[in-house]
């Protein structure tokens, strides 16, 4: 099969896969492509068989084992949940999973209002009536939501933004694995803290909390835990919003039926934004373990594989009217924004709560928004799907 290079396929990839990621998928589901890195990986385009590869039991996460990607940092955060196999991924999840319950996010609410209201009185305030929405609310918003869950200091979340940046649209190898040993050193010394003296956030309850025969979470998978939840629990959230937005604002009939009716609407808006325009294009690596059939190709064993989220949110054989924004879609749903099987978001919950907020409010406050001309730079690579900045103004 002959590799497909991502990064040569077309001037405006970034900006509008969807049409290129439906030519592919007419082809076939799975195709061989050299990702952002040079890397040569499987990239799967078919819904059916994205889900396949999600639950895959000989497909795995843990790249420290892979043989592939020496040249990246290895630290204390290296070996998160998100990276790790059963029966290590099995214990770790139900460890913090009980944080992330519906019933309890849902006591977070008040707090995250207060958080959205606040942002949206410093848009109101500017006498220019124009902002940048990444700058002032899309991006504060998790990012403070996120720290004050895990007890990190106002001043230090500016330093933690530079971070994360870094190691989701990584600018070169050096420098995001200057970011990862940053923010692992930070990481690690706020765990430290919380171990000594914990208090009432997040971290805290994970490091006092036991599982079944006392089983607990060590320093490592603290460190672990807590910088993967800052990564993790941040850009899908900004780009959730900032996306949401841009598809509401050019679909203006859809934007006055969700301000009609945001009680009974609010919730299909952002489920059709998750599959229409997602904030993850691609899941995270995984790998073949063993040799496997992915539809009807064949994967060699320790081939890195690469799941579109987007394209299988795309994908017809599942959505009717797939390329169409429709926040009242009803029938087949089964949209895999947050990922399928035992690696979907455990933090879904806390992303769903915070867009339904934060784009309810946003409409309701400013019904007269609207998106400034702009050339928009878009997130480079295929991990994250968003631009880096979104003028509006009302």
């Amino acid at each position: 099969m002959p590799v497909l290079d991502l990064s040569a396929i077309a001037e405006d990839f970034n900006e509008n896969p969807y049409p290129h990621y439906a030519r592919l998928r007419a082809e076939g589901p799975v195709h061989r492509v050299k990702a952002a890195d040079g890397q040569e990986v499987w990239l799967i385009v078919g819904h059916r068989e994205a889900r396949q590869v999600l639950t895959h039991p000989a497909v795995s996460k843990n790249w420290l084992t892979s043989g592939l990607y020496a040249d990246r940092e290895r630290t204390e955060a290296s070996a998160n949940m998100m990276r790790a196999d059963p029966p290590d991924h099995t214990r770790l999840r139900r460890l913090v999973a009980g944080s992330f319950v519906p019933g309890r996010i849902e006591t977070l609410r008040p707090r995250v209002q207060e958080i959205v209201d606040g942002l949206l009185d410093g848009m109101e305030a500017l006498p220019e009536r124009r902002a940048d929405l990444i700058e002032a609310f899309a991006q504060p918003l998790p990012m403070t939501v996120i720290c004050e869950l895990l007890g990190v200091a106002e001043a230090d979340r500016g330093a933690f933004r530079g971070w994360i940046t870094e190691m989701v649209s990584p600018t070169g190898v050096e420098s995001e694995n200057a970011a990862v040993r940053a923010m692992t050193a930070y990481t690690a010394g706020l765990v430290d803290a919380k171990i000594a003296d914990p208090g009432e956030d997040l971290l805290s309850d994970w490091v006092t909390s036991r599982g079944d025969g006392g089983d607990r979470l060590s320093r490592r998978e603290l460190v672990a835990m807590a910088a993967l939840m800052m990564v993790g629990g941040h850009e899908t959230t900004v780009h959730l919003v900032s996306n949401g937005m841009r598809a509401l604002l050019a679909h203006p009939d859809q934007l006055a039926a969700l301000r009609a009716d945001p009680d009974g609407l609010i919730g299909g808006a952002v489920e059709e934004i998750l599959r229409y325009d997602g904030p993850v294009e691609t899941a995270t690596f995984r790998f073949a373990a063993t040799d496997l059939e992915i539809g009807d190709t064949f994967i060699e064993a320790g081939s890195g594989i690469l799941v579109c989220l987007a394209a299988a949110d795309r994908d017809p054989s599942r959505f009717d009217r797939p390329d169409t924004f429709d926040i009242r879609r009803t029938g087949r749903g089964g949209h895999i924004a947050f990922g399928h099987g035992i690696h979907h978001c455990v933090a879904a919950p806390l992303g769903r709560l915070e867009g339904r907020i934060a784009i309810r409010s946003l409409v309701e406050r400013f019904p007269d928004l609207r998106e400034e001309p702009a050339v928009l730079a878009w997130m480079p690579g295929t991990m994250v799907r968003g631009t880096t900045r979104h003028p509006v103004c009302w």
